[in-house]
């Protein structure tokens, strides 16, 4: 009885806002039900399979290897045939490795844009390769990357964008709502030098891209000079204006981006030489 009066005289005395000074006065209190709904995320925590463990585990005695053979007791290399010739030897491989193909990096639109929505992206200045890579906005980056028009009507921002390649509905969803873009020829090694630092992600050597943003970067010398494209089918796709492509300026007004088939038109006459009849046969006489 005493013990409880003077726990409720240190209350008068001591005002509420001094119990760190006096832990003991005041237990915690905490609530069961939280406690008992603390857990992981449902992806975080994958419970171990315990083998050889009895069988009400499921994978109890042979562990889930079966009885006997080379698989239960040790490993088997994949295609292995017990000492068989192999299928790959009887039958072949079928089809081959297109050596010409590209690996390009999908970029959707509407994740530039919730890029740029969270300041992680500056639309006042051009986004690059280099841009997109350092704010993470795409990651293991091969041969380039395409720009795709998914979630088109989410931007908002005028962007001025130089990718690889860029799709007919990106263009034109880009250049609606302000913006330009600008396709231009990346190796994989010069998309690394460019993530580096060791190389203009812009300008080449027969490139001359106008980029319409008044605060541009400034232009300064790199050890490592940007390459431009030496294959037909590569410079036939940058030479495209469809494709916004960088060397769209070396086309005059009327002619196609092919190499090899000449625009109809543009080609020199050549005036025809016409001989008579009379005079033909004037030249094959003998006498």
């Amino acid at each position: 009885m005493r013990a409880t009066h003077l726990s409720g005289l240190f209350k008068i005395l001591i005002p509420r806002a001094s119990s760190s000074y006096l832990p003991f006065l005041y237990p915690q209190q905490r609530s069961a039900s939280i406690l008992s709904g603390l857990s992981d995320n449902p992806t975080a925590y994958h419970k171990k399979i315990r083998r050889g463990r009895g069988p009400s585990s499921g994978k109890g005695k042979t562990s889930g290897r079966g009885h006997k053979g080379q698989k239960q007791h040790g490993k088997v290399p994949r295609g292995f045939n017990g000492g068989q010739t192999p299928d790959e030897v009887v039958h072949g491989v079928r089809g081959f490795d297109n050596q010409f193909s590209v690996e390009m990096k999908p970029l959707n639109l509407e994740k530039v844009q919730s890029w740029v929505d969270q300041g992680r992206l500056n639309p006042s200045k051009p986004i690059t390769i280099r841009e997109l890579a350092k704010s993470r906005c795409i990651v293991q980056v091969k041969d380039g990357v395409k720009l795709l028009a998914k979630g088109s009507e989410k931007l908002t921002s005028p962007l001025h964008i130089i990718t690889s390649r860029a799709s007919a509905s990106a263009i034109a969803a880009i250049e609606a709502a302000g913006g330009s873009v600008t396709t231009r020829y990346y190796t994989p090694a010069s998309i690394e030098r460019i993530i580096k630092g060791k190389t203009d992600p812009i300008h080449s050597l027969q490139s001359q891209i106008a980029i319409p943003v008044e605060d541009t970067p400034e232009q300064r010398d790199y050890p490592i000079r940007l390459p431009d494209p030496t294959s037909r089918k590569d410079i036939e796709y940058y030479r495209d204006p469809a494709h916004r492509g960088y060397l769209s300026h070396q086309l005059e007004e009327g002619q196609g981006p092919s190499l090899f088939f000449k625009t109809p038109g543009l080609g020199k006459l050549v005036a025809r030489k016409t001989r008579s009849k009379a005079a033909s046969a004037a030249e094959n006489r003998i006498w």
